[in-house]
C-alpha cells in the first residue's frame, strides 16, 4: 500500500485538470498498464475525454524530463493516458477487484486533500475574484494561468508550488523562458543539466547567461555538449547571491525560492520585483 504522500506525489496538472498517468496506476492497482488499458477499452463508453485523455508527444516529453520514473517512455512508441479524478472512479467498477476499489479510496482521498491545500492558498497563486466554487476550484485557477502561458499574457506576480508539483511549477517557469525576446538572467548556485534543457525552449535569437558560484568539471562538460547542439549559454561565476534570481529582457526581475533544477519537489514561492531589476544589473555588470 503507498502512503498517501506518495500518492499525491504522483498526481499531475495537466491541461488544467489533476490526472494521475496509466503506469503509476497500473502500478498502484498492481496489474500491467496494458491490462489496465485493456479493461478500459472494453468499457470506452464509461471513459469520456473529461476522465481519460492522451497525452500529447510534447506532453510526454516534459513528462519524462522532470520525473525520473517515467524514463522509459522517452522512446515509447504509444503516448501514455491520464485520467481524472472521474476516471479513476470509474477504474474501480470496471477492474471490479477488492484492491481496485482500496486503491481508488485512497486516490479520491489524495485529490481531495489537494484541493484543500490548494483552495486554502489560492491567494498565493494569482489574486483572481471569487468564483463558485465547482468540482475542482483550484484546476479553474491553474487554466487561468496557463491560458496566461499560452497568450503571452504577463505572468501573476506571486505565487506558490507545493511538493510534488513538480508539472506545474515547470510549465510555469518555461513559460517565464519563452516570453524574453532579447535576453535570460539566471543567478542560481545549483545549475545541472535539467537547467541547461529549461533554457533550449528560449525563442531564437535570445541570449542566455548563467551566473552560479562554482562551475564543477561535470557542470563544464554538460554546458560544452548542451552548446555543440543549441545556441550557446554563457557561464559567469557569481558568489555573492545565495538566492535564485530570473532576469527577462533585462527589465522583469522573478524571485525564485527553489533552484530551478528542484521545481516542485518542495514547497517554493515566486514573486515579481521589477524595481529592483536596475540595482541587480548594475551589481551583476
Amino acid at each position: 500500500m503507498f502512503s498517501q504522500k506518495e500518492v499525491e506525489n504522483r498526481i499531475f496538472n495537466i491541461r488544467g485538470v489533476q490526472v494521475m498517468i496509466d503506469r503509476d496506476l497500473a502500478e498502484m492497482y498492481s496489474v500491467e498498464t496494458k491490462v489496465l488499458n485493456q479493461a478500459v477499452k472494453r468499457n470506452i463508453e464509461r471513459f469520456p475525454s473529461i476522465f481519460r485523455f492522451q497525452l500529447s508527444g510534447v506532453e510526454r516529453s516534459e513528462l519524462v524530463t522532470i520525473c525520473d520514473r517515467f524514463e522509459n517512455l522517452k522512446h515509447a512508441t504509444v503516448n501514455p493516458y491520464a485520467f481524472t479524478e472521474q476516471g479513476v472512479a470509474m477504474l474501480s467498477a470496471v477492474l471490479r477487484s477488492e484492491t481496485a476499489v482500496k486503491v481508488s479510496i485512497q486516490i479520491m482521498t489524495a485529490f481531495v486533500e489537494m484541493r484543500k491545500v490548494l483552495q486554502s492558498n489560492a491567494a498565493l497563486f494569482q489574486r483572481l475574484d471569487k468564483v463558485e466554487l465547482r468540482q475542482m476550484e483550484a484546476d479553474q485557477k491553474f487554466e487561468q494561468i496557463f491560458k496566461a502561458l499560452e497568450s503571452k499574457n504577463p505572468q501573476p506576480d506571486t505565487g506558490i508550488f507545493f511538493d510534488g508539483q513538480v508539472f506545474d511549477a515547470w510549465v510555469f517557469v518555461t513559460g517565464l523562458v519563452k516570453s524574453a525576446q532579447a535576453s535570460l538572467r539566471l543567478i542560481d548556485n545549483y545549475v545541472d543539466e535539467t537547467v541547461l534543457t529549461l533554457f533550449t525552449k528560449r525563442n531564437a535569437g535570445v541570449e542566455a547567461t548563467i551566473y552560479t558560484q562554482k562551475l564543477t568539471p561535470q557542470l563544464q562538460l554538460d554546458l560544452n555538449k548542451h552548446n555543440a547542439q543549441y545556441p550557446a549559454i554563457q557561464i559567469k561565476l557569481l558568489a555573492d547571491s545565495h538566492d535564485r534570481f530570473l532576469l527577462i529582457d533585462d527589465k522583469e526581475l522573478y524571485h525564485i525560492g527553489a533552484s530551478l533544477k528542484d521545481l516542485g519537489k518542495k514547497w517554493f514561492a515566486f514573486s515579481r520585483m521589477d524595481s529592483l531589476t536596475n540595482e541587480i544589473l548594475n551589481k551583476l555588470n
